[in-house]
């Protein structure tokens, strides 16, 4: 048996008319991109008006122009609100209100005002204690509305009737005087302090910093944490672009929109946290903090064209090099970012490799198979550069060249760097189980669907020496000092010591994957023999709960990684019914504790070995929600309000709920979406994984390719530009 076959089978079972979940269509869907414009004074307020945005200051008024705001002659002195009514911007600042139109700016009015907005075709302007409209150049009091008995905050139109909120209290002007009665039947104000009020639709929502209020009629409901409002402290609201509605709070922004809530906060996203105002204007949000100006724009894409965008990525931010790919880290020193050349880049990089392998199976594309063929040779490369059979390498470092060299091994130990015997190269040992399981899974992928002709040798080849070292060795990795390496142990010895005993389920799952792949490549029945040989010593044992969720101190996310690459390979390749139902109960099992943190990869390594319903619309959101910038800024989530776990889910093994990509920033498939907080904003990572599990995606249906024909929805033009790391300059692979 090959595995062609085996895989060929993996694709019809997931891919039949018995399949239990549908294919998400590639639609077009907006993506966020942030910029910003850092002031040092706070933007008190923002409009968008005629094309411009406008921001308002302690000293005035300011308009954007390309990346800095500039004086526009606006009046002088502390800016409390601003609005685009009926053609125009009015400006609500201490010495009274004002109005800009037809490029001139005009004082309507002095005095202290609040808010301002259109009724019955007509400026409406709150004072401090009355209502008054706007008529030419000047206001006049609406009659009955000249004696507010509290002091009015803000004022709406809603329901064709003018609404006024206090502090503490929301009234409606009747038309004869202010009604504190006939306004709410059931429900009422959140016992906090009302900041802003916005009427969309048939609702009115009042911000408060307990929540927002939200009056439909004469009925009164609270919006806050446990329905889905990211956090409680609200100090504005303003409409965006598409009928949705943003909300400005002391930690960051909210979009609501569809009935979700999306947060933006951190340095990704906004220049200070607390945010006065927000602006809409051509899919673009401006958002004014204490800081300055947070943008976000919003872009067509699909995920066709993500996958473009990430590939050009990893070029333009210098990620690729001999064959291996690379997050970047910011050199203090240098000023500049970085190359890491890690304790693992074999394995970091057969996502890559593998994603390559999906794309061309998928559409044939040369240039997908060329770079797969490439970084195929490199991960040979890794085991050919030692001078140990079948023993491969975790990194190879070109000595002299630019980067950062890793200092820090497995386990807390220094890293272990050998020179090669011409002194060109060094290369990293004490290689782990991690590496062995990136091997197993990416050769076997790239042998299957894009090797031709002898690199299909190649590929058995290389698996048999790897495996044929672990077997002859005593199940284990042997580094250069004759001893077994940290965690490259697979040995009855390793299972029954404190150091091996939690690994013993997880660890033997995969030297069997590792079996069972060679036997379905190679063809070769010693490694049947040898896999039957280690059953025989109860290697089976611990394989169904190989996913500890117990203790706390033996959670490693990384783990989980490893075991989705083995799941993947093994089911694949593995024929005999009773040790296929035990993996398949395994899997399940893995699957029902990861299900909780939406991760694509893992849903879709799921679905296509089972047909199951793998929850790919969660998936496809999860791709989709991943920023644009790699860049890991720091990011927070662990004051939010709406930390609960979602129907239907449990936290098996620790945690509550998956945040978003769009509110913790890209990630390898090593961390936990359930992680609220981190960051540093001083590395650049890879978007690999996020290819491979799109890749992975297209290949077994569970995505489909966009229904256009506009290369503006599916490509990116190339650029040609370096904006991370230098050029790699070193000496080319052998």
């Amino acid at each position: 048996m090959i595995l062609s076959a085996v895989v060929l089978t993996a694709a019809i079972c997931a891919g039949d008319g018995g399949r239990l979940w549908r294919p998400v269509e590639d639609t077009p869907y907006l993506q966020e991109v942030g910029r910003q414009v850092v002031t040092d004074k706070p933007v008190r307020a923002v409009a968008t008006c005629a094309g411009r945005v406008y921001a308002g200051f302690d000293d005035g008024v300011r308009v954007l122009e390309g990346t800095e705001l500039s004086a526009c002659g606006a009046p002088h002195g502390p800016v409390r609100k601003m609005a685009a009514l009926n053609d125009a911007l009015w400006v609500i600042a201490d010495s009274g209100l004002h109005r800009f139109r037809d490029g001139a700016w005009r004082a309507v009015a002095e005095g202290e005002y609040a808010d301002l907005c259109v009724h019955g075709g007509e400026v409406c302007v709150a004072g401090e204690r009355a209502l008054w409209r706007v008529a030419g150049d000047g206001l006049v009091p609406i009659d009955g509305a000249e004696k507010c008995p509290g002091r009015i905050l803000g004022v709406a139109s809603y329901s064709e009737t003018l609404y006024v909120v206090g502090e503490k209290r929301l009234a409606l002007f009747d038309g004869h005087g202010f009604d504190g009665v006939n306004v709410v039947d059931w429900g009422q104000l959140p016992a906090g302090t009302v900041r802003d009020m916005h009427p969309q639709g048939n609702r009115l929502y009042i911000a408060t910093d307990r929540g927002l209020a939200v009056l439909r009629g004469m009925s009164m409901t609270h919006l806050g944490g446990p329905e889905g409002l990211c956090y409680e402290d609200t100090t504005c609201l303003g409409d965006g672009f598409d009928g949705d509605l943003w909300i400005g709070t002391t930690m960051g922004a909210i979009r609501h929109t569809a009935g979700a809530f999306h947060y933006f906060a951190g340095v990704r996203w906004l220049p200070d946290d607390h945010v006065n105002a927000v602006a809409a204007a051509d899919r673009e949000i401006y958002i004014a903090t204490n800081g300055g100006l947070g943008i976000i724009a919003y872009e067509p894409f699909t995920l066709l064209k993500k996958a473009a965008y990430y590939e050009r990525h990893l070029e333009e931010w210098g990620q690729k090099r001999l064959g291996f790919v690379h997050k970047l880290e910011w050199d203090d020193a240098e000023g500049e970012w970085m190359r890491e050349i890690s304790d693992n880049d074999a394995g970091w990089s057969t996502h890559y490799l593998t994603a390559q392998c999906f794309k061309y199976a998928v559409t044939g594309d040369e240039q997908a198979r060329d770079e797969a063929l490439h970084f195929f040779k490199s991960l040979k490369w890794c085991e050919e550069i030692t001078p140990i059979d079948g023993y491969p390498a975790r990194s190879v470092w070109a000595k002299g060249e630019r980067g950062h060299q890793a200092t820090g091994g497995s386990g807390g130990y220094p890293a272990e760097w050998h020179d090669t015997p011409d002194g060109v190269w060094q290369w990293k040992g004490d290689t782990s189980s991690d590496e062995t399981d990136a091997h197993f899974y990416a050769t076997a992928i790239f042998h299957d669907l894009a090797a031709q002709g002898e690199e299909k040798e190649w590929a058995k080849e290389h698996l048999a020496r790897l495996m044929d070292h672990i077997m002859e060795n005593g199940w284990v990795l042997r580094d250069l000092d004759g001893k077994p390496t940290r965690w490259g142990r697979w040995d009855p010895e390793y299972f029954h010591s404190y150091q091996g005993h939690y690994a013993r389920g997880l660890n033997g799952m995969e030297v069997l994957t590792y079996l069972a792949t060679a036997h379905a490549i190679t063809g070769d029945a010693k490694y049947a023999a040898a896999a039957d040989e280690l059953i025989g010593m109860h290697y089976l044992d611990e394989v169904l709960r190989q996913k500890l969720v117990f203790p706390p101190d033996s959670l490693f996310h990384s783990d989980d990684r490893l075991a989705f690459y083995c799941y993947f390979t093994l089911l694949r390749c593995e024929t005999d019914p009773t040790r296929r139902s035990l993996y398949r109960r395994s899997l399940e099992r893995s699957w029902e504790i990861e299900r909780i943190e939406h991760n694509p990869w893992f849903n879709f390594i799921y679905g296509a070995l089972t047909g199951n319903d793998c929850e790919a619309p969660e998936a496809v959101a999860h791709l989709r929600e991943w920023p644009l910038d790699c860049v890991t800024h720091p990011y927070r989530n662990s004051h939010r309000h709406d930390l609960h776990t979602p129907a239907g889910y449990v936290p098996y093994a620790g945690g509550v709920k998956a945040i978003s990509p769009r509110e913790r920033g890209p990630q390898r498939w090593t961390s936990p979406t359930l992680q609220f907080d981190g960051g540093s904003g001083r590395e650049v990572m890879d978007p690999s994984g996020w290819l491979d599990a799109y890749w992975m995606g297209r290949y077994f249906g569970f995505i489909t390719a966009p229904d256009t024909d506009d290369a503006s929805l599916t490509t990116v033009e190339e650029r040609g530009l370096h904006v991370g790391a230098r050029p790699y300059e070193g000496p080319a692979r052998p």
